[in-house]
């Protein structure tokens, strides 16, 4: 018996990166297939982000024929680290980019468009697979099913899955401080670790400015007001003038990820890949994103939709695995004021030692044999009286 048609061959559920950049991986991979693209939103739409986007964001969607999205924008080269007067601020291997997800996501969604994924705006509340298809709503069917769908993902919640870690931040934009300007700033808070504020220059005379914290199970969740008092403790003035404040959850990652087999995939938050060191996911949004798109796209090729999840499984150990044990490592070591005090000396110290630490915290960087040998010099140094150290770049 022939099995029943379906409305499409890939579903995702969910336009942001990860999603954008499911469809875009199976197009590319082979641009006969019928893939829709459901979100709960028309675009463009606000997300609340610290907006950054990493280099290596860029060069994943080239693979999959997508350039130009940021030719536009104004690229950020410095970055500066702060804790409790340490200060490590040097420039970037390359620079990044400060982009509100407004636009980010828009030019993505248009490109999937472009390639020719259907767009559709749809809220996925329900799932259910069966041996031909999976149907999402008793009203879409497809062979294959890409969950992107965030923080709070309904496909996840369907699968079993557990929620995990989760960090909570508070996001605004601010006019730009004049000694920010052209950086990004981070400051690692003293009372609750892993917490930091940040400052983001966007290079229109705005930032991206926030403050955001692990959640601990039995402690309530701070509100807003909290969230905006640490923001001030840390960054004074970095809020001031400030509009557009949302809050968001972050699920991150752990040093075990065990993506499922079958027709469903998860990718980017939905999977809970947000880094615990920095609360980043873009880059692991759209890493992931594109991998379950090319998995689709060769089972579907192979005539074997089942097996899409296993195809996925292998291509995200390789890209994954390792920078996920290595980022699990250094957010518990982080939580020591001690480790977080020697990193910031050994990144002042050294370049080397500061781009592997940026590597770790934006894209798939693991602990090098460099950033050990900075971290045990630092912490075998004594500090100065007043506890600053400070590199010219």
């Amino acid at each position: 018996m022939a099995p029943a048609p379906t409305d499409f061959d890939v579903a995702v559920v969910g336009a942001g990166p990860a999603g954008a950049a499911a469809a875009l991986g199976a197009l590319h991979a082979d641009p006969s297939l019928r893939v829709v693209l459901l979100d709960r939103s028309d675009f463009p739409r606000d997300k609340a982000c610290g907006d950054g986007v990493a280099p290596h964001v860029l060069d994943l969607l080239a693979e999959v024929g997508v350039t130009g999205l940021v030719d536009d924008q104004v690229p950020v080269a410095r970055l500066r680290l702060g804790f409790g007067g340490l200060v490590a601020e040097r420039p970037m291997a390359r620079p990044a980019w400060v982009v509100p997800r407004q636009v980010f996501d828009a030019r993505l969604v248009d490109a999937a468009v472009t390639a020719g994924v259907r767009f559709l705006r749809h809220r996925v509340r329900a799932l259910r697979q069966h041996a031909d298809a999976v149907v999402l709503d008793d009203q879409i069917s497809a062979a294959v099913v890409v969950g992107a769908d965030g923080a709070h993902s309904a496909v996840r919640r369907v699968l079993g899955q557990p929620r995990g870690p989760v960090a909570l931040a508070l996001r605004g934009y601010a006019p730009v401080a004049p000694g920010w300007r052209g950086a990004q700033v981070i400051e690692f808070g003293t009372r609750h670790q892993p917490s930091y504020a940040w400052s983001f220059d966007r290079g229109d005379g705005l930032a991206n400015v926030g403050y955001g914290e692990l959640l601990h199970e039995g402690r309530p969740a701070p509100s807003r007001a909290l969230l905006l008092e640490r923001l001030e403790v840390l960054l004074s003035g970095a809020a001031e003038g400030g509009q557009h404040w949302a809050g968001h959850h972050l699920p991150l990652s752990m040093a075990r990820w065990r993506p499922l087999a079958g027709r469903v995939l998860l990718v980017g938050d939905a999977a809970r890949l947000v880094n615990p060191l920095t609360g980043e996911g873009i880059h692991h949004a759209v890493a992931t994103g594109i991998a379950a798109g090319r998995a689709a796209a060769a089972a579907l090729r192979d005539e074997r939709p089942e097996r899409a999840g296993e195809d996925y499984v292998r291509a995200t150990r390789r890209i994954l695995q390792p920078h996920l044990r290595h980022t699990a490592v250094v957010a518990r070591l982080a939580r020591s004021t001690r480790l977080i005090e020697a990193g910031l000396r050994a990144s002042a110290a050294d370049q080397r030692v500061f781009d592997d630490f940026v590597e770790l915290g934006l894209a798939h960087g693991r602990l090098t044999r460099t950033v050990a040998l900075g971290l045990g010099r630092a912490l075998l140094t004594p500090t100065r009286p007043n506890g600053r150290h400070q590199e010219p770049a």
